[in-house]
């Protein structure tokens, strides 16, 4: 199961990809928002990235304009791993290496279907371990560090 996120930026987007979840088989919650009306892209970050944190979610989806507020503030809940990315490239090696559990993209960056293509690529990757999972320990003790667990 997906959630997926948005602000007024991320809108049309978050259509577009929560039909392309669909048509791959998946089932995809929508954490909104669902209008045009100017939105605050950090309720919507919060709450996608707190369900995944939690386990309603195996993972999310977050779009704004740029893609930047989102994963500023998905990040801030610990156990995310929000990636921002705008090619092909960034989406496999955001899980392959960073096993990341939110992908975020900008809705005023990249068309529909490149938004699509890199939601394709990131969920067909998997994460390799290895020395990466060395790496995502120590991301873990700078959230112990700063009592974020």
């Amino acid at each position: 199961m997906i959630v997926i996120g948005s602000d007024h930026g991320g809108l049309s987007h978050k259509s577009a990809i929560s039909s392309y979840l669909t048509a791959r088989g998946l089932e995809v919650i929508d954490a909104g928002t669902n209008g045009d009306a100017s939105v605050d892209y950090p309720d919507f970050g919060s709450k996608v990235a707190e369900m995944v944190a939690s386990g309603q979610a195996a993972s999310g989806i977050l779009v704004c304009g740029t893609g930047i507020g989102m994963s500023i503030a998905a990040n801030k809940v610990p156990g995310i791993r929000a990636a921002l990315v705008t090619d092909a490239f960034m989406a496999r090696m955001a899980k392959e290496h960073n096993t990341a559990n939110i992908l975020v993209l900008g809705g005023r960056v990249l068309d529909e279907q490149k938004a699509c293509e890199l939601v394709g690529a990131w969920l067909d990757a998997s994460f390799e371990g290895g020395r990466h999972q060395g790496r995502l320990d120590k991301i873990t003790e700078i959230e112990t560090k700063y009592n974020c667990r």
